[in-house]
């Protein structure tokens, strides 16, 4: 699998964190994307923020932290990086060990990239070292981990949809929108949920012809900008789970035809609904995703209409 990951380029000074500072795990409301923040330790020093993504498999690093820990970039750009839009290529530093929970990597090459997404995060936590660990994410009590397993708790409390091994290195699950069988990849570190034109065509031939789609702009890790059209999706069904009134941004993504899924109807499930949830819990090693539901509330996964132009997609 390929990286996404935001524009590569940092802006004269950082974005400050205010109150999102002290939160990990921050939830999605209707005014606010949240996402998944997790404290990692770089070469023996922090911890320092980074935003977990598991739509990703590279880590990557921002050049602040970078220069605060005296490691010097490539003389060249010579990393690829495949992102929503495009592909470009970033310098690297090399760093000796990575640790975050009981996840620990050696001696590795991250991609410096920053992007304004990240909002003062100090890098990226990519799934490529989580093949066999767990990652817990409780957006009530504001706690992310990465252990050996879920726990027992977590499985008894939540509901368990086992992924599909359709894409090496990323979770996917059988989906159905309006009635038509999707690919659907968990993805944490994208703020809005994506779907390619092979599902926006089988919806328009079943539910959707005649429905005016808002038109907006969509970037990337390069520069190229896509155009995409946000359509509130007919109810979407991932096994007992069923999740209404979702905005999607349709668009011929590059990521897409990276996965090689672009002939297929196929989706990326963004923050905008992730972080809708009470908890989310993925077993990697063993393609599992534990669901942990809102009190009181029978659809765990109903999320808000009003997505416009403004608010789309930038990852």
């Amino acid at each position: 699998m390929d990286t996404v990951l935001p524009e590569a380029v940092e802006p004269g000074s950082m974005t400050p964190l205010g109150s999102d500072a002290l939160l990990f795990a921050s939830p999605t409301t209707r005014d606010h994307i949240g996402r998944v923040v997790v404290p990692v330790m770089v070469n023996g020093q922090g911890p320092f923020r980074f935003i977990v993504d598991t739509g990703a498999n590279h880590s990557t690093i921002s050049p602040r932290l970078a220069r605060e820990l005296g490691l010097k970039p490539s003389e060249e750009a010579s990393i690829i990086l495949d992102g929503i839009t495009g592909t470009a290529q970033v310098s690297f530093v090399t760093i000796d060990r990575l640790q975050a929970g009981d996840l620990t990597i050696g001696s590795t090459d991250l991609p410096v990239v920053w992007a304004p997404v990240m909002a003062g995060a100090d890098g990226i936590l990519g799934a490529a070292g989580l093949t066999e660990k767990s990652l817990l994410i409780d957006f009530q009590r504001n706690q992310v981990a990465i252990s050996r397993g879920v726990k027992a708790e977590v499985r008894a409390n939540s509901t368990r949809i086992h992924g599909l091994r359709s894409v090496p290195g990323l979770i996917t699950l059988a989906t159905r929108v309006g009635g038509v069988p999707v690919l659907a990849v968990i993805d944490t570190g994208a703020e809005r949920t994506l779907g390619n034109l092979a599902l926006r065509d089988a919806l328009r031939a079943r539910r959707l012809h005649g429905v005016m789609a808002q038109m907006t702009s969509v970037y990337g890790a390069t520069k190229e900008v896509e155009v995409g059209e946000i359509l509130v999706a007919p109810p979407i069904v991932i096994d007992i789970l069923r999740i209404n009134d979702v905005a999607i941004v349709f668009g011929e993504f590059h990521i897409f035809n990276v996965w090689r899924i672009q002939d297929q109807p196929a989706m990326i499930i963004g923050m905008d609904v992730l972080g809708t949830v009470a908890s989310l819990s993925i077993d990697f090693k063993n393609q599992d995703v534990y669901v942990g539901s809102l009190p009181a509330r029978n659809d765990m996964l109903s999320v808000m209409r009003g997505m416009t132009a403004d608010s789309a997609q930038r990852k």
